[in-house]
């Protein structure tokens, strides 16, 4: 459904996506996953259209978004992290404005937006203005204009920044469903909505790619974790012995009556096998019973921090910062305003 080869994106000097490949196939909901800066925006601007790539290849279900533009972009629906609402219109005007633009035919556009309204479950605020609308109705309102026209790919970036918890379950239940019949390509920093919402992962960090797979096999990158381990006799001794233990980077104790459970982390470069047997071999040597041992698996915060720190040390890509990047799009935001008001106006004009 997409592929991106050698992607890169250059504003002047400063590198905002660096040599960047992936593949999202059909029927998945992969979560587009970095630190802020990272170039997630960046990209999902080139593969919606929205902006030039430097050098490098983008397809979209199966055609080439440098030689054949439009039907590329009739193939997607793109929610960017703002959605360009009007708050003088009511919903179904604006998303039957958004279909004229996105040049669906007249006698299809009744139904085009009564199933974007269905789908985004707006239905219930088709008449309202825009601008009366709550924070979490407007990211739907957003995610019912990427729906107009029904395309079988959604690109999403953070379709929950600035939500409350109520509103993020909501959008995320949103998303899984939508996802059922679509391919989606989900641009977060959370890491729990990834957990949540996508069955596969990518990670950038400073416009590269550090990481791309499953939750579970993105966890597995991480080489050590550690283990949970209960062993007869006191806390402190036990916690001692757990810290001077080569390999060991952290260690966490709690007395259980004469016993003590240990949650022990390895150091990021430990072999766990070998870590494990010099942790065992300093609760015994210390005079410690080993009752139970359990390895743990890293949680997708740790594997994060350790992917995107290691990118960081090394400096290179990334998106600029936000004075740079604006004054980088302004005029031309400045000018598709333009456009897009007087292209409104004519259409409110049309309709009366």
């Amino acid at each position: 459904m997409i592929e991106v080869e050698h992607l890169s994106k250059s504003y002047g000097a400063h590198l905002a996506v660096s040599d960047l490949s992936f593949r999202v196939s059909q029927g998945e909901i992969v979560g587009f996953l970095g630190p802020n800066g990272a170039g997630k925006s960046t990209t999902l601007r080139i593969l919606a259209g929205f902006l030039g790539a430097t050098s490098g290849r983008v397809r979209v279900a199966g055609h080439d978004l440098a030689e054949e533009p439009m039907r590329a972009r009739a193939s997607l629906g793109y929610m960017p992290e703002t959605s360009p609402l009007y708050p003088e219109m009511r919903v179904s005007e604006y998303l039957a404005f958004r279909a004229e633009l996105k040049l669906v035919p007249r006698r299809a556009r009744r139904e085009a937006v009564a199933r974007a309204l269905r789908d985004a479950r707006v239905e219930d605020v088709a008449s309202v203005m825009i601008g009366h609308l709550s924070k979490g109705y407007r990211q739907r309102v957003g995610l019912a204009d990427a729906l107009v026209g029904d395309p079988p790919l959604l690109i999403l970036d953070e379709p929950t920044a600035g939500l409350d918890p109520n509103q993020i379950r909501e959008v995320r239940a949103l998303v899984r469903r939508l996802g059922r019949d679509r391919t989606v390509l989900l641009s977060t920093h959370i890491l729990s909505e990834v957990e949540a919402t996508c069955t596969r992962a990518i990670v950038i960090a400073r416009g590269r790619l550090v990481a791309e797979g499953s939750i579970e096999e993105i966890r597995a990158m991480r080489r050590a974790s550690g283990v949970r381990v209960a062993v007869r006799g006191a806390a402190d001794a036990a916690l001692a012995a757990a810290r001077g233990a080569v390999g060991v980077r952290s260690a966490e104790a709690e007395a259980a009556g004469d016993a003590a459970r240990l949650t022990v982390e390895f150091d990021a470069g430990a072999d766990p096998g070998e870590a494990t047997e010099r942790l065992v071999s300093a609760l015994v040597g210390a005079g410690l019973g080993v009752r139970e041992l359990v390895p743990h698996a890293p949680s997708l915060e740790q594997v994060f921090s350790e992917l995107t720190a290691a990118d960081d040390a090394q400096g290179g890509a990334g998106e600029p910062g936000a004075a740079a990047a604006g004054d980088a799009g302004a005029p031309a935001g400045r000018a598709a305003g333009k456009k897009a008001s007087a292209a409104r106006r004519g259409a409110v004009k049309e309709r009366r």
